[in-house]
């Protein structure tokens, strides 16, 4: 989650750990590896922070006593966000994780004072010799998501409760957008910008907006259970984002869209302590395992779950690529012609909506 992305925003040198390298642990040492984690709000039930702390939690699965992680919870982005950091590391925290993209730049900046601390800007896109930027390819399972909704709307209108404008959110909205129009060529996507990521009661305005014009089907890119509670209230569907929410809305879910660190993490970890950690770029998706759909709620009938993991599987494989050609804006632009598809570069500087979503980016 992350807001205020720049323009220049550029693709970098992509890698994901090798076989090698998440299997490269150091000798035992007399004190346990110190990791800190700066979460930007409070872990809930699920969403955004949860799968983080899942993550962090598989660290100390994976390493037991060899590892002794701590994180902050509830971090504002910006001035708070440095001074956490900092105390992370004055503490004698050896690696650090900063999974929000405003925690970039404070990163980045402490990262300067403690060049013998590793930091990882998740979310993030800059790096420094001690600083590694990861995110994931969220937009794959937002695509596998949309076509779940196009299979089951009745409507054929879909909502969407969105955080800041931002390439990623723009990426999931598009992504679902086009899996839904693949299997529904009708269906067009209603889009309420928030300008907040945690926000529990404004995601619930936004969601009972949304179902009072005529959606019947909603995703969202927030960091609360909030929309899927307001679905499971009106008897709407909801795609679950971050976790499976089937305890918030079991009737209401579809699908969940979510993303894994635990792998990463303990990889990073373990590469910290080796000695072998080094900078550098990830941007994982299906094929990495850091995205995932699935859950499906009971009113999704056999047929449309096989569909959608047989197209993941496609998706994972390079089979199936959801910014293929022909795409076109929804003011009528050509941005892909037939037979061509998105770069990472173009991806990641996103910055327009597709054909079938109503409204506008709200700068």
């Amino acid at each position: 989650m992350y807001k205020n992305l720049a323009a220049t925003l550029v693709a970098a040198c992509f890698f994901l750990p090798t076989a090698q390298s998440l299997a490269q642990t150091s000798s035992a040492s007399p004190d346990p590896f110190k990791a800190g984690f700066v979460y930007v709000s409070p872990i809930t039930e699920a969403g955004w922070t949860k799968q983080h702390d899942e993550g962090r939690k598989a660290v100390e699965k994976a390493l037991g006593n060899q590892v002794k992680t701590t994180f902050v919870a509830d971090v504002p982005e910006g001035a708070d966000a440095e001074r956490v950091i900092r105390d992370l590391a004055q503490q004698g925290h050896q690696i650090i994780f900063t999974p929000s993209f405003g925690y970039m730049e404070p990163t980045l900046k402490v990262a300067k004072e403690f060049p013998n601390v590793k930091f990882e800007s998740v979310t993030g896109f800059k790096t420094a010799p001690n600083v590694a930027a990861s995110n994931a390819r969220y937009y794959e399972g937002r695509y596998l998501a949309g076509i779940a909704a196009g299979r089951m709307t009745q409507t054929h209108v879909a909502g969407y409760v969105a955080g800041f404008p931002i390439p990623e959110v723009l990426q999931g909205i598009n992504a679902f957008t086009l899996g839904m129009r693949s299997v529904n060529p009708k269906a067009t996507v209603k889009v309420i910008w928030l300008n907040a990521w945690f926000d529990p009661p404004k995601e619930r305005e936004a969601a009972m907006a949304l179902f009072n014009q005529d959606v019947d089907v909603i995703a969202f890119h927030t960091g609360s259970t909030a929309v899927m509670a307001a679905a499971q209230e009106r008897g709407k569907m909801a795609v679950a984002y971050h976790s499976d929410m089937r305890k918030i809305g079991p009737d209401a879910q579809i699908i969940a869209v979510t993303h894994q660190w635990g792998d990463y993490y303990t990889a990073r970890v373990k590469a910290a302590r080796a000695g072998t950690w080094t900078s550098g770029s990830v941007w994982g998706g299906v094929k990495d395992g850091m995205i995932r759909v699935g859950d499906f709620g009971p009113k999704v009938p056999k047929k449309v779950q096989d569909d959608i993991l047989a197209k993941q599987k496609a998706v994972g494989s390079g089979k199936l690529y959801p910014f293929a050609g022909p795409i076109v804006d929804n003011e009528g632009q050509v941005i892909v012609p037939a037979g061509q598809s998105l770069s990472d570069a173009q991806i990641l500087a996103m910055n327009y909506l597709v054909q079938g979503v109503v409204g506008r980016i709200n700068r």
